[in-house]
């Protein structure tokens, strides 16, 4: 079955060039030979792969200037957002921090293939990299599964004053931002907005909640994974 991206990111008003194209197409043939072999997805038929994560990962771009920005993307998994934002805005300096080193080895084949330059991955947990990277970027996301006071304790602490956390959640997130109001305080943050897409084929409701970097976080967030597991903020 061919699909053209276009065809639903036109509900974003977004046009992807012919070359963009042929990149997503790549990427979505590469996710499905690798997911054989190693456990990149279950989500696998062609319009799920187009629209839960190629679509929903560019609504990111809808709320953020991504030119020339660094972005590093929390527990990326096979690349979302992370990947498909380069992708799309190729000035874009993109890190990744994920736990998973076979997913890490498709994403670098990947990039390698694309010829994508200004990407580093990394392999490790994000409360221990931060010591190297405190308040280093413009821009941090997570499509992780965590909830958000745990996910705020994660990320925040990466992003510049002045920069931005943008989390990404599904209907239920109410009730996780009402629990994280503390969190959100506590490692320097404030909400900025509430931003809310559907996914187009089977229309979710998704949403991003962006957090904007007011003050420094402490040094003493992120705590270590044992403190956040058994006393989140």
């Amino acid at each position: 079955m061919e699909i053209n991206l276009n065809d639903y990111l036109s509900n974003l008003d977004i046009k992807l060039t012919n070359e963009k194209l042929k990149q997503f197409e790549t990427y979505y043939q590469w996710l499905s030979e690798w997911n054989e072999k190693i456990n990149l997805t279950a989500i696998t038929e062609i319009k799920g792969v187009y629209t839960k994560h190629f679509y929903d990962s560019l609504t990111v771009s809808k709320i953020v200037e991504l030119k020339d920005k660094t972005l590093i993307d929390i527990g990326s998994g096979a690349g979302f957002p992370g990947l498909v934002l380069k992708i799309f805005e190729p000035s874009l300096k993109l890190t990744i921090i994920d736990g998973n080193a076979k997913r890490l080895k498709f994403l670098q084949a990947l990039i390698d293939h694309l010829k994508l330059n200004n990407v580093i991955l990394i392999h490790g947990r994000a409360e221990v990299e931060i010591k190297n990277y405190r308040e280093n970027f413009d821009i941090v996301t997570a499509r992780a599964v965590s909830k958000l006071n745990i996910l705020t304790e994660y990320c925040l602490p990466y992003a510049k004053v002045n920069g931005l956390f943008v989390a990404m959640k599904g209907s239920n997130y109410q009730a996780e931002l009402d629990a994280a109001q503390r969190a959100i305080t506590l490692i320097g943050g404030k909400v900025k907005d509430i931003t809310k897409f559907e996914i187009p084929y089977n229309n979710e409701e998704h949403y991003l909640i962006s957090i904007s970097k007011i003050k420094k976080t402490e040094l003493a967030y992120p705590r270590s994974f044992a403190q956040i597991d058994k006393r989140p903020l």
